[in-house]
């Protein structure tokens, strides 16, 4: 079982990030963002990636840090502490390691330019309520050597400012994974601000062309690319889920230790102690399950699964519970706009959701398991 011990290395990757974003994206950051009806900071973005953030699983020969999967969750739960807004895990963590599967030529070009920040990308795939990547319903079909792709993706998540999209679309074998610039002709999108203050696009395609240079992978082979791009999107998710947990948690037990009532301060209840106490307890075994998901991806990422969908079921129902936790014993002021637990709590609702909640991976886990 991992440990929550850090190496050397990985130790001073998250006190540099604590501090870049204490200093650069603090939670009074999103809400300057949200107030200016903005989804995403490109000069926040831009300065991540002169700090090497968004090369951290790309090779160093395409200008990356190449420092793996076990890192990628520590930059990930540092920005969920603040609630920093960056296209981290689409671009850096799902496209990047999506593109690592193929490496060719082109591949190759497009992760030297996520490591530079010159290149976005987003996922569409989500067309349900639901995570669901084997209900997909948009189709490329065949025309002449290339294809042609018509449906809706509904849930794209940074697509409203993505430079390029990995559509999952239906083929006449399979499911083929395609990989297109964003303003592509027959494109249509519809820029959306979750509930968390973040882009989530609602993307239309109407006979958009597509050539086999534009397959990323095989044709009819889409999960061979894309199952790794999603379980290390995953876990990166869930190390930022467990990074709101923490946040919530410090805002929380600061309040306990000031706040008085009836003369004694609250924090002196022991109700609420053993609340806190519970609260810590799952925070401490989900962020273990998580350290063993990101070493499973950097040591055997063909057999990741279970601890991947274990790391993301448990970051959500603890996500869950330090959000309620925080708001309940905040009182009446945990309810306000003007105070920022109400951020921590939307940004857990739209990260429980994405990329399976907690009843689909419960469900692969049981399933991994034999069940």
């Amino acid at each position: 079982m991992a440990t929550l011990i850090k190496t050397e290395e990985e130790q001073m990757l998250a006190d540099s990030a604590r501090g870049f974003l204490d200093e650069k994206s603090p939670v009074s950051h999103l809400r300057k963002l949200r107030d200016a009806g903005k989804t995403h900071d490109p000069a926040l973005w831009k300065e991540m990636a002169e700090m090497g953030w968004a090369g951290i699983v790309i090779p160093e020969e395409q200008g990356g840090v190449d420092m793996g999967m076990s890192a990628a969750c520590i930059l990930a739960e540092e920005m969920g502490k603040t609630l920093a807004v960056s296209p981290f895990l689409s671009s850096s963590v799902m496209a990047a390691t999506a593109l690592k599967q193929v490496a060719d030529s082109r591949a190759l070009d497009a992760l030297s330019k996520i490591a530079s920040g010159e290149l976005t990308y987003a996922l569409a795939m989500d067309e349900k309520r639901k995570f669901a990547p084997e209900a997909v319903e948009t189709e490329a079909r065949a025309d002449g050597n290339g294809f042609r792709i018509s449906g809706t993706k509904t849930f794209v998540v940074d697509g409203g400012f993505a430079d390029r999209l990995l559509v999952l679309a239906k083929t006449d074998g399979g499911m083929t994974l395609f990989d297109i610039p964003a303003d592509r002709a027959g494109i249509e999108k519809t820029e959306r601000s979750m509930v968390d203050s973040r882009d989530a696009a609602k993307i239309v395609f109407t006979d958009v062309e597509a050539t086999g240079e534009d397959v990323l992978g095989q044709v009819d082979d889409a999960m061979s690319v894309l199952k790794p791009a999603l379980e290390a999107g995953q876990a990166a998710l869930a190390a930022e889920m467990i990074g709101l947990s923490a946040g919530a948690f410090g805002m929380t037990t600061d309040y306990l230790k000031e706040r008085k009532q009836f003369g004694q301060l609250i924090g002196t209840f022991q109700a609420l102690q053993h609340r806190a106490a519970h609260l810590w307890c799952e925070m401490e075994v989900t962020a273990s399950a998580i350290a063993h998901a990101g070493r499973q991806l950097d040591e055997d990422p063909a057999n990741a699964g279970l601890a991947v969908s274990l790391a993301k079921a448990r970051a959500a129902e603890t996500a869950k519970l330090a959000v309620i936790e925080g708001v309940q014993m905040h009182g009446g002021i945990g309810m306000t706009d003007a105070f920022d637990m109400g951020f921590f709590m939307k940004r857990a609702r739209a990260s429980i959701e994405w990329l399976g909640d907690y009843g689909y991976h419960a469900a692969q886990v049981a399933s991994l398991r034999g069940f």
